[in-house]
């Protein structure tokens, strides 16, 4: 009777540490999937930027420093691998994109141009695509880690190797502008 009684709990606690190390695996799965997401939202971005360059290229040959920029860091941010390194190379792409952006009100032929507008609709829903699969990898990202950490998560991810996964965090500059007072214009 008492070896039955000690199998049962070998087994019940055999189950538990399994259960543990599924959902572990599970959280990391998610995390690694909603980052591929991404990517994948950042991908449409990076082959957006050419075509949009090239369409203000055409009405604001003055401005060559902004159009080189706006490659220079869609190149680095292509080039970035990483949460980190991508965040921070992001950050300086959609500030290189909002300076190529505010070009337009400088040249009003740009602004109207039809070409000019479906870009700047599409890089509007990607930075909104973008914006939404960031804030599911930083929720599955802190659900895994808070999993990990916790009791008896650790046990398990000690055990097994499960590490501690990044957010994808702004750079100091896309702070810095999501913080700031927006401007009203009429």
């Amino acid at each position: 009777m008492a070896l039955l009684v000690f199998l049962g709990l070998v087994a019940a606690v055999g189950l538990w540490l399994v259960g543990v190390y599924n959902g572990l695996v599970n959280l990391r799965q998610r995390s690694r999937q909603a980052f591929s997401d991404i990517a994948v939202q950042l991908k449409q971005r990076h082959d957006l930027v050419p075509n949009l360059v090239e369409t203000v290229k055409g009405y604001a040959t003055h401005e060559k420093t902004t159009l080189e920029d706006v490659i220079r860091a869609r190149n680095a941010a292509v080039a970035a691998s990483g949460p980190n390194a991508q965040g921070a190379a992001e950050g300086a792409l959609t500030g290189a994109l909002s300076r190529l952006i505010a070009l337009s009100e400088a040249y009003p032929d740009l602004k109207a141009n039809q070409n000019f507008q479906e870009l700047q609709g599409e890089l509007a829903d990607i930075e909104n695509k973008i914006a939404a699969a960031r804030r599911f990898l930083n929720n599955t990202v802190a659900e895994y880690n808070a999993t990990r950490e916790g009791f008896p998560g650790f046990l398990i991810a000690q055990r097994f190797g499960f590490e501690p996964m990044d957010y994808f965090n702004l750079d100091a500059a896309e702070q810095k502008a999501i913080e700031a007072a927006p401007k009203v214009q009429f």
